[in-house]
């Protein structure tokens, strides 16, 4: 089909739904312009490759070139018109992808208060979860799970640093990946943490997944933390296999069930699955995570001061005022409509941590990265002689409650987001008609076997089913 038809189909369904969604913060006007001129090459024989003319939302806290705004959700940043492309961006242009617009967040990625409701923004109000619209889409990249679960793109691009990406996947039916850190790059995103952000795809199929990140992976100058990328990056799409889990073994993380009885039994269902697809599992019952969150915040706090400044200070003064998170905590205090819901206490926290040199924050740095990762999931992974570890990702969507916040339940998300370290999740179920996934977790640089895991278990299984846009779940 032709990329600019595409493009309309998508547009059309955009004006269509998403009043009761509100995933989409901005529309590209010049996606209708891209797309043809896609086409154009097209017809002369040029095709980039398997993405070549097809729409994609990028979350609203990733620069674009295109004349939209870059507001991580915040009305201090609604008139930050960037003019650039961040790097995996501009991969993912030059792979022949499309822009079609922003996707709405839990504003600054879910970092503002411990008491957020994931999916709300100043910007873009709350965005509601398809299979049950008083049900949250899980944060922060909300509105891009919640647009490619309706169909209003194809794929989209979220960024975790604990649980941004595969929450959301989950919680709307998604396949969504969060690649090892310093595998894309990170330059011009709006930042939480340099030693835990990363971008991803969110897509209906493993396939899908597999192909954004072969575009997106890639060494950057500008982001340190990138310098092994273009040697450890991979054709993820040729790698897939259906037999990938014949004879492999798999550690089940059982220490993430008990939260939710209806999600384990989905998860039971899913163990079985597995088996049948000649995987051998082995269990690990028990795993202290408390150290490891621990340290996590004092890393979050410390780097989100430093980080947000940085990029603050990259971006035009003559539309962003604010230049310091002091600046940013002054702005939200004047204004009335960013802190109607909930406040900013995570903001006053990080705003009274030291600086990236402080003994501190350097203990916990190590610390996070040590429990997490060496002591973490290689252990279980050495101990176990698995492969990949596999959990139940989170469990079903909980009622939007602006009044008290979100209520989590348990979360496969914390371990591989402090180690770095690569996370799949991919739909296992429902539970009531609330999606539910599963979790393949495992070392740094894993991608290609967790892809072809997950493609195997997906092909087997085929779980997936579209949203319907019900108002709420039972009578």
């Amino acid at each position: 089909m032709p990329g600019e038809l595409l493009v309309a189909q998508h547009l059309e369904r955009i004006e269509a739904l998403d009043p009761r969604l509100n995933a989409v913060l901005a529309v590209n006007p010049d996606a209708r312009k891209i797309a043809r001129a896609l086409d154009a090459e097209r017809k002369a024989g040029k095709v980039r490759g398997p993405l070549h003319g097809l729409p994609i939302l990028i979350k609203d806290n990733i620069d674009t070139r295109d004349p939209m705004a870059t507001t991580a959700g915040s009305l201090a940043l609604k008139d930050n018109v960037t003019g650039r492309d961040a790097p995996l961006v501009a991969r993912l242009r030059a792979a022949g992808m499309v822009v079609l617009g922003k996707a709405n967040l839990s504003e600054w990625a879910n970092i503002r208060s411990p008491r957020s409701t994931s999916g709300w923004s100043a910007v873009g109000g709350f965005t509601r979860n398809p299979y049950a619209l008083d049900r949250s889409p899980c944060g922060s990249s909300s509105g891009s799970g919640v647009a490619v679960a309706a169909g209003l793109a194809p794929a989209a691009i979220g960024t975790e640093t604990d649980g941004s990406i595969t929450c959301p996947a989950a919680m709307n039916g998604l396949v969504g990946l969060k690649p090892t850190v310093g595998l894309v790059s990170r330059t011009h995103v709006v930042p939480i943490s340099h030693s835990q952000d990363t971008a991803g795809p969110m897509t209906t199929t493993v396939r899908d997944a597999a192909l954004l990140l072969t575009a997106m992976a890639g060494s950057d100058p500008a982001d340190p933390a990138t310098a092994e990328a273009d040697a450890r990056k991979a054709d993820y799409a040729a790698a897939l296999s259906k037999d990938a889990l014949k004879g492999v073994t798999l550690a089940v993380a059982r220490f993430y069930t008990g939260d939710s009885a209806k999600t384990d039994a989905v998860f039971e269902q899913a163990l079985k699955d597995l088996q049948a697809q000649g995987a051998t599992l082995v269990d690990v019952k028990a795993f202290d995570e408390g150290p490891v969150g621990r340290a996590e915040g004092v890393v979050l706090y410390t780097e989100f001061k430093a980080d947000i400044a940085a990029y603050l200070a990259s971006t035009d003064p003559d539309k962003v005022k604010p230049r310091t998170l002091a600046d940013l905590i002054a702005f939200n205090a004047a204004t009335p409509a960013e802190t109607r819901w909930f406040g900013q206490e995570s903001f006053e926290k990080a705003q009274a941590s030291k600086s990236l040199t402080d003994p501190d924050y350097l203990k916990a740095k190590a610390d996070a990265k040590r429990l997490a990762g060496p002591e973490g999931i290689d252990r279980i992974l050495k101990e176990t002689g698995a492969v990949a570890i596999i959990a139940p990702t989170t469990g079903p969507a909980w009622t939007i409650d602006p009044v008290n916040g979100d209520h989590y339940g348990g979360s496969a998300t914390t371990l591989p987001a402090v180690a770095g370290y690569p996370h799949l999740t991919v739909p296992m179920g429902q539970v009531e008609g609330l999606p539910v996934g599963l979790s393949f977790i495992g070392p740094a640089w894993s991608e290609a076997r967790l892809l072809s895991l997950g493609y195997a278990y997906e092909q087997a299984t085929k779980r997936r089913e579209p949203p319907v846009l019900k108002a709420t779940v039972g009578p």
